[in-house]
C-alpha cells in the first residue's frame, strides 16, 4: 500500500458509515481552529458532512456542531435552494 506524507498526520476520531467525520473535543469552548481542522479532514477524505463534539459542556446538544464540506458562510454566501 502506497502512503503519502501527509496522510500520516491525519487521525479522525470516527467516520461514521463511510460518510461521516465526527471529531471528538473536550475544551473550554470550539475555537476556529477546531472546525478548519474537522474542514481540512473533510476535504482530505473527500466527504460532506462532519459533527465536531465538544464534551466539556453541562448539555451535550450544546456541544454539537455541524460542519459542512463546500458550504458557505457569511455576508456573501448564497442561498441554498430546498
Amino acid at each position: 500500500m502506497k502512503t503519502s506524507a501527509w496522510s500520516w498526520g491525519f487521525r479522525a476520531d470516527l467516520i461514521i458509515e463511510n460518510r461521516v467525520v465526527v471529531e471528538v473535543k473536550s475544551v473550554e469552548a470550539i475555537a476556529p481552529v477546531h472546525k478548519k481542522q474537522l474542514l481540512t479532514y473533510l476535504h482530505l477524505t473527500d466527504k460532506r458532512l462532519g459533527l465536531l463534539i465538544n464534551f466539556n459542556v453541562d448539555l451535550i446538544k450544546d456541544g454539537i456542531t455541524r460542519v459542512v464540506n463546500g458550504l458557505q458562510e457569511g455576508p456573501h454566501a448564497k442561498a441554498q435552494r430546498r
